[in-house]
């Protein structure tokens, strides 16, 4: 009888310790095995076994994409202009040892790090230069970050910027840049169109100058244009050289040098 009693104790502690040893990793995690303080391996997702009595310690690390919302940034620009910058920044766990070991926490680490690095890029460019190539700035920020987290396992997969709000009074000084840019550009398309209709006048006055009767027609056609807008006045502009063929006398027609 106390054999039996004994056996089941037994089976019972040697359960226990089978059940202890156990440990379940996800799919999208990793387990960082600690024993007795020193970094022994990683496993894999599946149904592991560890060391009981805390022998073995298991970190588990998640090693999905996470999302670093960057808080809100006041930034001086190289031509001293305040400005307020956030962004996200997408990052995962490429080495869950390195995310472990060589940082206490590489979550807090990358967001400071993603914090005083717009600040320190943004801050060597013009405000023209943040909002009109934002492409080549993300991509600096992303090389930037990349280069100090790939010591901790940490893996940049995209930077992006939210939003960029100036001062109001820099607002109003773009829109009135803006609306004298387009006055220029009106202008500028105003003078080619006086300078392209001066060349078409220019080439008709050269084929009127070969036929000088095609001047004529176009007098008559001009006055029965004129004829339908029901005018009760009509000036209307005679050539010299057709009173000639009247031989009206020569103190009624004017020289004209």
């Amino acid at each position: 009888m106390a054999g039996t009693i004994i056996s089941i104790i037994l089976g019972i502690i040697a359960l226990w310790l089978i059940i202890s040893s156990i440990i379940v990793i996800n799919q999208v995690e990793r387990g960082v095995i600690f024993r007795f303080g020193k970094v022994v391996g990683v496993k894999n997702p599946g149904l592991r076994m560890r060391f009981p009595f805390g022998i073995d310690i298991v970190r588990k690390v998640d090693l999905r994409t996470r999302t670093i919302d960057v808080p809100q940034q006041e930034v001086i620009t190289k031509d001293n202009i305040s400005i307020l910058v956030d962004a996200v920044v997408y990052y995962n766990v490429q080495n869950p040892m390195f995310a472990l070991t060589k940082v206490v926490s590489f979550e807090r680490s990358t967001t400071l790090l993603g914090q005083t690095s717009f600040r320190s890029v943004l801050g060597q460019h013009e405000l023209d230069e943040i909002l009109g190539n934002n492409i080549k700035l993300v991509e600096i920020l992303k090389n930037l970050l990349a280069e100090t987290t790939a010591e901790w396992g940490i893996n940049i997969i995209a930077v992006e910027i939210k939003s960029i709000e100036i001062p109001d009074t820099m607002k109003r000084a773009m829109a009135k840049q803006a609306e004298a840019e387009r006055e220029r550009r009106a202008k500028v398309t105003a003078a080619e169109g006086e300078y392209q209709a001066s060349q078409k006048l220019m080439e008709a006055a050269k084929v009127i100058a070969q036929e000088p009767i095609s001047l004529q027609l176009r007098y008559l056609q001009t006055l029965a244009e004129i004829a339908t807008e029901q005018n009760s006045t009509i000036v209307f502009p005679l050539p010299i050289d057709i009173l000639n063929a009247f031989n009206l006398p020569k103190n009624i027609i004017p020289n004209i040098k």
